[in-house]
């Protein structure tokens, strides 16, 4: 395996310091290290991060090839700093048996680019009626311990308790998509201002937050673990605050856009702001910036939703919702969190890592450990060209905007994915 040694880098923000990179691991940290045998990358100004991790990733394929393949989709993760991704369940065919998530398993592993770790389907078919073979995905190639529906809320009750029962047995997670369906009929942004002066059905707030407060309940009743997909709401923080406070075993994640972009972007009429769950209010992005602070939220995810042009170049109310974000979601934490770098780790790489129980990701570079890893240049500043992304997929919401950080490499067991700010494969 080739040897990597990357000088004067800061690791999560610490003072600069030499790493050296060798048969997969990080072999040495320390200063003035020297390496005759291994590349060198200058690290000067650039700080290395634990590989990052993302537990919404949907990949399109199988089905979907148009809009996105697990190779593109691999690749736009590991441009933007990735070195891990859970793909989501609704493929065509969906991913509920084990033969379909060992397909999107062995498709990832073939990519090399990413670990690609499929997340199972609650239902068959997404279809909210019974229960998918939750066991023999667990016990697949895949080792699939993930669960959702997402895109669907698996809104009847009594199945939902038995979906948290199953998965009890295994330490298994129903990763929720929190939306009472029958409180969104024909929604198409978020409910309020200026959703009443578009005169555009409105998507309220509490058709999250009821479903969460169900399923918080269902989680503490059973004992289960659950994981809440995109909040967006200031209600669903509190929500998740007063469980948490109990004790309740649940975790939640918050997308880039619903931290930086509100439901103002409609007035636009411009189908690439679409989005499910909508974009809220600014005071919901002043609560999810707070909750994300002080751990209220674990996780930065990305919701990464590739679409053909013809299923988002069309009217508002026809477009498919969803947004590409793996290839700026790190510049999007930076512009939003500025440069805390110990809480960035955390929240896109530590903690996605421990949830989704990956080992040898979200594991700070240091002697001995496994070298995924990636190196941001912070002061860089780029302007995203739809043009000239990895993704099959054309609908960034962050077109022509001029974002912070830029990908300098990314290391996935020690061989570079991403050098120089380019895709190695």
């Amino acid at each position: 395996m080739s040897a990597y040694l990357i000088t004067s880098v800061s690791v999560v923000g610490g003072p600069p310091t030499d790493l050296l990179i060798r048969d997969g691991v990080v072999a040495e940290v320390g200063a003035g290290l020297s390496a005759p045998d291994a590349t060198v990358i200058d690290g000067t100004g650039l700080v290395a991060l634990p590989g990052l991790v993302d537990l919404h990733t949907h990949l399109r394929e199988p089905g979907r090839e148009d809009a996105e393949t697990v190779e593109s989709g691999s690749r736009a993760a590991a441009m933007g700093g990735y070195t891990a991704v859970c793909a989501m369940a609704n493929t065509s065919p969906v991913a509920d048996t084990a033969g379909v998530v060992e397909q999107v398993w062995r498709l990832g592993r073939e990519a090399g680019l990413v670990d690609v770790q499929p997340i199972g389907a609650v239902t068959v078919g997404l279809a909210g009626e019974r229960l998918a073979e939750l066991g023999a995905m667990a016990d697949s190639a895949a080792r699939v311990r993930i669960f959702s529906d997402d895109g669907h809320c698996v809104a009847d009750p009594l199945l939902m308790r038995r979906a948290l029962e199953y998965v009890k047995a295994f330490d298994g997670i129903i990763a929720q998509h929190a939306e009472e369906p029958r409180l969104t009929e024909g929604a198409q942004m978020h409910e309020g201002e200026v959703s009443t002066r578009l005169g555009l059905i409105g998507w309220p707030a509490v058709a999250e937050e009821a479903i969460i407060a169900r399923d918080v309940l269902l989680t503490e009743h059973v004992g289960s673990r659950l994981h809440v997909c995109h909040v967006s709401t200031a209600g669903s923080v509190e929500v998740l605050r007063q469980a948490k406070t109990r004790g309740v075993r649940v975790t939640a994640e918050v997308t880039p856009h619903h931290l930086l972009l509100t439901d103002e972007r409609a007035e636009s009429y411009d189908p690439v702001f679409k989005v499910n769950p909508p974009l809220r209010t600014a005071a919901d992005i002043a609560a999810l910036r707070a909750a994300l602070a002080d751990g209220v939220i674990d996780v930065i995810a990305t919701d990464h939703a590739p679409h053909a042009m013809e299923d988002k170049e069309c009217e508002w109310a026809y477009a498919r919702p969803g947004m590409l974000g793996l290839e700026t979601a790190l510049s999007i934490a930076l512009d939003v969190l500025g440069p805390e770098w110990d809480l960035i780790a955390e929240r896109m790489s530590r903690t996605p890592a421990r949830i989704a129980g990956l080992t040898g990701h979200g594991v700070d570079p240091a002697p001995g450990v496994p070298a995924n890893l990636t190196l941001i240049d912070p002061s860089a500043r780029r302007t995203i060209e739809p043009a000239e992304l990895a993704s099959r997929s054309r609908n960034t919401p962050y077109a022509r905007m001029t974002l912070p950080g830029r990908i300098v490499a990314t290391f996935l067991r020690g061989e570079p994915t991403v050098l120089d700010g380019k895709a190695i494969k």
